[in-house]
């Protein structure tokens, strides 16, 4: 019999020369006020989630003859990001503030180490760390007090160094091209704010102003992107010899061209985070009257999901899930209840969360720009619905108990609940790259342009029903790495972020609209496993 011949060898081939390169990704901050009055009985800690486009450039420079890569990276990345919480909270009495973060601008300037691995050379295990920037737009507004006190505020604008840290991984999907994944801490100098001048009013109405002080602003920010780089000097269209792709690539390698349908089940564990603003005039949003703040929104999730890729490199991808919410806590917390006796400058009730649902779906159509043996990276344009609801069923008074809102505690009562929808376009990026004959690494990352978000508040112990309404933007990110058993059916672990918020919002209470704009945010973030079976076609 006639013997077949051997497969080309795989390409020896070098991370070595310059690079440049752009990114997408989710940034998480978080800015922390230190309280000049005292210990605060609940916040201080301010959550910017955000949407974080950027580049890069760099140099590589690989050990001739060993798998070791060093090298220097410089990145800029810009933020759309947003939050708010309270802060100065010392006591009850207190008018305490409504603290504001905006980070726009990081940059980090870092050095590389990585370990080149997989079939030549062309999967890049790395670490980094260096120097890194933020600038950061501080701001705090006392709360509604009475409809009688005055509303003061403070704001800086503060620009710090600091240090980074981070891991990723790096695929050559071609001699020209690479895609990576990667997550970076990054942490600041203290920024300085001053908190306003406020006043703190007993119970029986004796007002005292209390003077300004220093506040120091701890800073930090957590980073999941994903890049793509371009190696110059190369031809962007050159190509691996196809038999060589064909021996380590996987599935891909043969049906890369034709239709490839890969449907899957998935399991989601996450916790989530949802915040109201309500402010107390119309003419100055970031003074609050009320704020609630549903936090610790553990939930259990199944999904069913698939991806269906056509000749014409167009695809079409998305996901359907269901499950349940099973607990968290709430917090109430309000401001100037009351122009008579007994005053009450600054309430807060805490609340137990009950069983409640989520269900969610999104749908994608996409254009793959780079396709070959092994890797995809594509455009896609689509559309995510999220459905959720949080039910407050006791109450405990943490703060002002003479305000008689729990008197001073409630239990297995029905006290709040929350329904809540989101929809939003989504414009993004998908990555497909093999890393091997049985490892793939997948992902993507979405801007969402529009959010558009209604909801529900019942207020069962008032009696008091609030339609919700606004839109904003937000970001999604998800990367899953999969180990394929066989050909067909592979198996799988990764982690997912969602963030949204509305720039524009309002509310009505029992039908009658308020002459306020409203803010809302949500994050839900967690970890994924799945399995998967693939069917392809040439």
């Amino acid at each position: 019999m006639p013997r077949k011949a051997p497969l080309a060898p795989i390409p020896s081939w070098s991370w070595s020369g310059w690079y440049v390169g752009g990114h997408a990704g989710a940034a998480l901050g978080f800015s922390k006020v230190s309280n000049p009055y005292g210990s605060s009985i609940f916040g201080d800690s301010v959550r910017t989630p955000g949407f974080m486009p950027g580049a890069q450039v760099g140099h590589n420079w690989q050990q001739p003859g060993t798998n070791w890569v060093y090298g220097l990276e410089a990145d800029a990345s810009w933020l759309d990001a947003d939050g708010t919480n309270t802060c100065f909270a010392a006591t009850g009495e207190l008018t305490s503030s409504n603290c504001r973060a905006r980070p726009d601008f990081t940059a980090t300037f870092t050095g590389r180490i990585g370990y080149a691995t997989g079939p030549g050379g062309q999967t890049l295990v790395y670490s980094k760390g260096g120097a890194a920037l933020l600038h950061n737009r501080l701001d705090a507004t006392t709360n509604f007090g009475f409809g009688l006190l005055p509303i003061n505020a403070t704001s800086t604008s503060a620009t710090t160094w600091g240090w980074t840290v981070g891991a990723g991984v790096e695929q050559a999907v071609s001699p020209a091209w690479s895609v990576k994944f990667e997550y970076d801490y990054l942490n600041f100098a203290d920024a300085t704010l001053t908190s306003p001048a406020t006043f703190s009013t007993t119970a029986a109405g004796v007002t005292t102003a209390v003077p300004a002080g220093s506040a120091s602003v701890a800073q930090d920010m957590h980073r999941f992107k994903i890049g793509l780089n371009y190696r110059l000097g190369v031809d962007p269209g050159a190509q691996w010899p196809r038999a060589s792709q064909t021996a380590f690539r996987g599935p891909d390698a043969i049906g890369a061209q034709g239709w490839v349908f890969e449907p899957g089940i998935r399991y989601w564990y996450s916790s989530g985070r949802f915040q109201k603003d309500l402010p107390g005039e119309s003419t100055t949003s970031t003074s609050l009257i009320s704020r609630l703040t549903y936090d610790g929104l553990t939930a259990h999730t199944g999904e069913l999901f698939a991806r269906l890729d056509s000749p014409w490199n167009v695809f079409v991808k998305g996901f359907i899930g269901l499950g349940r919410i099973s607990g968290g806590q709430m917090n109430d917390e309000d401001w100037g209840l009351t122009t008579a006796a007994p005053f009450t400058g600054y309430s807060n009730t805490l609340s137990n969360l009950s069983n409640t649902d989520i269900n969610y779906g999104t749908i994608d159509l996409g254009y793959d720009v780079l396709r070959g043996p092994g890797y995809k990276v594509g455009l896609f344009v689509g559309y995510n619905h999220v459905y959720e609801q949080y039910a407050a069923t006791d109450c405990t008074q943490i703060a002002s108990p003479s305000s008689g809102i729990c008197a001073p505690s409630i239990v297995n009562t029905a006290v709040i609940t929350e329904t809540d929808k989101w929809d939003s376009l989504r414009l993004g990026v998908a990555t497909d790259t093999w890393l091997g004959s049985r490892w793939r690494l997948v992902g993507d990352i979405a801007y969402l342009p529009y959010v558009k978000f209604k909801g529900v508040d019942d207020h069962w112990l008032r009696n008091l029903v609030i339609d919700e309404d606004g839109h904003g933007a937000g970001v999604q990110i998800e990367a899953m790495l999969s180990y394929y058993v066989t050909p067909q059916f592979s198996i799988g672990a990764g982690g997912r972020y969602w963030a949204m918020w509305t720039t524009k919002g309002s509310d009505a209470f029992n039908g009658s609209p308020t002459d306020r704009t409203d803010t809302y945010r949500y994050e839900r973030w967690g970890l994924l496993a799945q399995a998967t079976y693939r069917f392809s076609k040439e």
